[in-house]
């Protein structure tokens, strides 16, 4: 199933609505709905139809997919009545937001109370990635829907790995978010450092350019350290939610995860002192703040 295929978007922010212009570019039959209903109504322009509800996007949909923000927002907005309820016959519930362990486990539960098909199918990337279709897609669920659901992904990534039983997506997703906010805290007092002992930032990037150190993502996010300018791609607030649930799944297995702990905090004083919406290098601001 590819062409025609009919595609509920549910969460129209930076990501859910970069994702939709590229389901609509794969010929895809896109309804999008976002509680702010001004994010979504500028996708009509592309094709999409904008609804008024969840229940009206998802009706009859073959494909269900939530980029909201938390397994307590997606809770509430799936499980108004008529949405699952309201799929096609066979359709597929793709859960493509960060919600954790705990959340993912408990919308799996809401599926299956309503006899739907899930998939957890989270994704790496933000902004610029999504806008090209270039996100990577880890996906997890039933075995027999892979290939249906292959279209979609490939819509909206240039590489998706398949982990196995639903719940294995969100659970590498934790993973790889502990390293992206970790190296973000790191990068963020290195470069405070560097100017607080009178070193040009410019000179660290130079001395690992090419090299096993070198990080592509320290030169994207550094440069916006440096030039102490942050347009958006994944605000700060929504990259201490993440850090929130990698805690959590920490926690509840036993783990103690000191540097985890140490970069949320630098998360909430940025927050605090008002860069919350900011991208999430905005984390810069606290490292720079605790200069004595």
């Amino acid at each position: 199933m590819a062409d025609n295929a009919r595609v509920a978007v549910l969460g129209t922010g930076i990501m859910g609505a970069a994702m939709a212009r590229n389901l609509i570019k794969a010929r895809m039959e896109v309804r999008v709905w976002n509680r702010s209903r001004e994010k979504a109504e500028p996708l009509a322009a592309d094709g999409a139809k904008v609804a008024d509800s969840p229940a009206e996007a998802a009706s009859g949909a073959d494909f269900l997919i939530t980029m909201l923000s938390d397994a307590d927002v997606i809770a509430e907005v799936v499980g108004e009545g008529d949405v699952l309820p309201g799929l096609a016959e066979e359709g597929v519930w793709i859960q493509m937001s960060t919600v954790g362990i705990e959340g993912n486990d408990r919308l799996a539960k809401l599926a299956e109370e309503n006899g739907v098909t899930y998939v957890d199918a989270p994704v790496l990337g933000t902004k610029q990635p999504a806008e090209q279709g270039n996100l990577i897609v880890l996906a997890s669920g039933p075995e027999e829907v892979r290939e249906k659901c292959q279209p979609v992904f490939d819509a909206v990534g240039n590489r998706t790995i398949w982990l196995g039983p639903a719940g294995e997506g969100s659970r590498l997703k934790l993973v790889t978010n502990n390293w992206i906010v970790g190296l973000l805290g790191t990068l963020a007092e290195t470069i405070a450092f560097a100017r607080a002992t009178g070193v040009d930032p410019a000179r660290f990037f130079e001395a690992i350019e090419g090299g096993a150190m070198d990080v592509p993502y320290a030169h994207i996010k550094g440069n916006m350290m440096v030039e102490k300018d942050f347009p958006t791609s994944f605000p700060a607030k929504l990259a201490r939610k993440d850090a929130g649930l990698v805690l959590n799944a920490a926690r509840d297995s036993g783990l103690g995860m000191a540097v985890a702990e140490a970069v949320a905090a630098r998360f909430d004083e940025a927050i605090e002192a008002g860069y919350g919406e900011e991208d999430m290098a905005a984390i810069y601001r606290a490292a720079e703040a605790a200069r004595s």
